[in-house]
């Protein structure tokens, strides 16, 4: 199956998943509806299987595959999601799978697409450098190739998304969907302007990984030749020449968000919608929240396409997105080097409500004079005025304050 997949495809790839995947919520948000003036919805892929959408497609064409096909066994490049779907549906099947993952894939996705029963090949830096040695590995076994987007059977799978969206919400105006590949966008674009042509249909992308908004402003495939982005479910330096060209005709635009706005997103799926998230599921909330995107009034469906995160990776994105909304600052102020300075100085921070996180003396190091010590603070505030309250009063106390970065 070498065409471009129809309506009829993804209606048919509904039918054979339905029984294995999960129907996700489709939420509205009040919060964020209230802060863009419109009504936002949270398609919540987070809580599909595997947790993310690309169960979608893997299973749908490993349950296409012939039996003959299914004895070869399957062999993918994954970053992750695409993984763990391939290795799901092995499962499903009782074929083997074997999976190749750059050498940086986040731990969370490894271990589990182990514990779903794949191979898993260490290699490369790139998703780009582990797919050459997916396709010579297939080449090798003869086995089936489960591309994680430029493959028809995995579009119409991802499709399936937009199909219950439409279900679920029968009248909006637009759909924001992260984008790597291509293969989520694509899907949803094909039902979209099948069964619901005047939904806008957008795309976001990483800064830092932005191959198909190139490739949509040249007319042609172009490539990043090291993508580099905290969103590892996007990060992909080339579009695929299917994704592309059904690019060209469902998608009304593509728009790219910087790694601090993905991480700011991040820590408001936590805090505001409870909702765990990893990087590409943020990134359509990202370019709402630095208005990329012009959709005041719009009813709008945000997809959060995935919630496999690493904990250590959240924790550098919550602490990132601490900082950028000036609720994570870090302070120097010199001190008498006298017992009770830092006491008195931490009554002070105390009264400007900053909550002390960490204390650092630095006496060799220090241009202080012999009698004074410098000591940094690393203090929580209530936001960019609390900070700035802190500093004005410290300086009103008649501390130098020099704040770091």
């Amino acid at each position: 199956m070498d065409a471009r997949p129809t309506i009829a495809d993804v209606l048919r790839a509904r039918e054979r998943i339905a029984p294995y995947i999960h129907v996700t919520p489709l939420e509205h948000s009040t919060e964020f509806s209230r802060l863009f003036g419109n009504r936002i919805f949270h398609k919540l892929e987070n809580l599909q299987v595997t947790g993310s959408f690309k169960v979608r497609g893997a299973l749908n064409a490993i349950l296409a595959l012939s039996d003959e096909e299914r004895a070869a066994g399957v062999v993918a490049a994954s970053a992750g999601n695409h993984a763990q779907g391939v290795a799901f549906g092995a499962g499903i099947c009782g074929i083997r799978a074997t999976i190749v993952m750059p050498v940086g894939t986040p731990l969370v996705k490894l271990e589990s697409v182990k514990r779903l029963g794949a191979e898993v090949i260490r290699h490369g830096e790139t998703y780009d450098e582990a797919a050459a040695c997916a396709r010579a590995l297939a080449v090798e076994r003869k086995a089936y190739l489960v591309h994680p987007f430029d493959d028809p059977l995995v579009i119409a799978g991802q499709g399936t998304v937009a199909l219950e969206i439409i279900e679920q919400l029968p009248d909006f105006d637009a759909v924001v969907a992260p984008v790597g590949g291509g293969g989520l966008i694509s899907g949803l674009g094909i039902v979209l302007k099948e069964l619901a042509p005047k939904v806008q249909v957008i795309g976001v992308q990483a800064a830092g990984a932005d191959a198909m908004a190139r490739s949509l402003a040249a007319g042609r495939r172009r490539s990043v030749e090291h993508p580099v982005t905290i969103a590892d479910g996007i990060r992909v330096g080339t579009p695929g020449d299917l994704t592309l060209a059904i690019a060209r005709d469902v998608v009304d635009q593509v728009v790219t968000v910087e790694d601090d706005e993905i991480a700011n997103a991040v820590l408001l799926m936590v805090e505001t919608d409870k909702s765990v998230v990893e990087g590409a599921g943020a990134a359509p909330l990202a370019a709402l929240l630095h208005r990329r995107v012009g959709l005041s009034g719009a009813r709008t469906v945000l997809v959060v396409s995935g919630g496999n995160i690493d904990v250590n990776v959240l924790s550098r994105i919550i602490d990132r997105g601490l900082v950028k909304t000036g609720r994570l600052i870090r302070i120097r102020v010199t001190l008498s080097d006298r017992p009770g300075s830092l006491a008195r100085i931490t009554r002070h921070l105390a009264e400007l409500e900053a909550n002390v996180l960490d204390v650092r003396h630095d006496r060799a190091f220090s241009h202080a004079r012999l009698d004074e010590t410098t000591v940094d603070f690393a203090l929580e505030t209530r936001g960019p005025d609390n900070a700035a309250d802190v500093v004005r009063g410290l300086e009103a106390a008649g501390y130098q304050v020099e704040m770091l970065t």
